[in-house]
């Protein structure tokens, strides 16, 4: 097997090396700046300065991830045990310091399938980690990037395990805030969008500035700027622009704090009021 084969190939004894090779704890990586403000272990000292000056900018930085990462379990739920989803397509997963989407769906529906995108080193490696879940199911994680859209539905992994002759819920969760307008997001979104059938849903969430009133999109920003992928804050209306020709369903798209809040789940109160996340979820007639 040549070079590129062992670092490609996920069965191959020298994977995991190949990519903990690749990874840089010099520069800020936003999957690594998720998982600290998380609360979780997979960050370097890089991620950890970044992280802070995001709380220092806004002292609420870390109870909105919270509350983010809220709404993404709420709404993957939804699609489990409610919209009857069984197909997951989960692009920019992270690392997994709370329950996946993979977690989440068997619950409802042990023969849930998820296949996993993500094109971090470190999220890589222990993504082989994740795929354990139902044996019911099917869970797979591949390299890719969003900005290749084709390249992650014609992948023989993601092919496997997804049919897309039957819905699929299309997860972009706190991922197209980091594509920048030049990378085209709208086309690429566009592209997944195309990709599957009607029943399918869009889950998709987006940091925005509508709340900001005293920061600059420079300051906002700044913690970002030296990270493998810049930040680009977007308003509701711009947000809103992803959806385009499908189906929102209520609430809308809305601060990710009030998409559906469960009357049981803790709520933490945000300092300053606010998560500056959009959260929507869409269906394809």
């Amino acid at each position: 097997m040549t070079q590129s084969g062992k670092e490609t190939d996920p069965q191959h004894p020298e994977y995991a090396g190949a990519l903990a090779a690749r990874i840089n704890p010099h520069i800020p990586h936003p999957a690594r700046i998720y998982d600290f403000l998380l609360g979780g272990k997979d960050n370097f000292a890089s991620d950890r300065e970044a992280a802070e000056a995001l709380i220092k900018l806004s002292p609420g930085t870390r109870e909105g991830v919270r509350a983010h990462r809220a709404f993404v379990s709420r709404a993957v739920r939804y699609l489990a045990a409610e919209a009857g989803i069984t197909q997951f397509l989960d692009i920019g997963t992270g690392l997994p310091t709370q329950d996946p989407t993979h977690v989440i769906a068997q619950r409802a529906v042990p023969e849930a399938r998820v296949a996993y995108v993500d094109n971090d080193p470190i999220v890589l490696v222990h993504g082989r980690a994740l795929l354990t879940g139902d044996p019911a199911g099917a869970t797979e994680m591949i390299e890719a990037d969003l900005r290749q859209p084709q390249k992650i539905l014609s992948d023989p992994a993601v092919r496997e395990v997804l049919d897309f002759a039957r819905p699929v819920a299309v997860i972009l969760a706190g991922l197209l805030h980091f594509v920048t307008d030049d990378e085209d997001p709208y086309g690429v979104v566009e592209q997944l969008k195309a990709a599957v059938p009607s029943g399918s849903h869009l889950l998709l969430s987006h940091i925005t500035m509508d709340f900001a009133d005293n920061l600059s999109r420079e300051e906002f920003t700044k913690p970002y700027d030296n990270s493998s992928a810049p930040m680009v804050p977007r308003s509701h209306d711009e947000t809103l622009r992803f959806f385009e020709g499908w189906d929102l369903l209520d609430p809308g798209l809305v601060e990710v704090v009030t998409w559906r809040p469960d009357p049981v789940e803790y709520q933490e109160q945000i300092p300053g009021g606010h998560a500056w996340a959009y959260g929507g979820l869409a269906v394809k007639p």
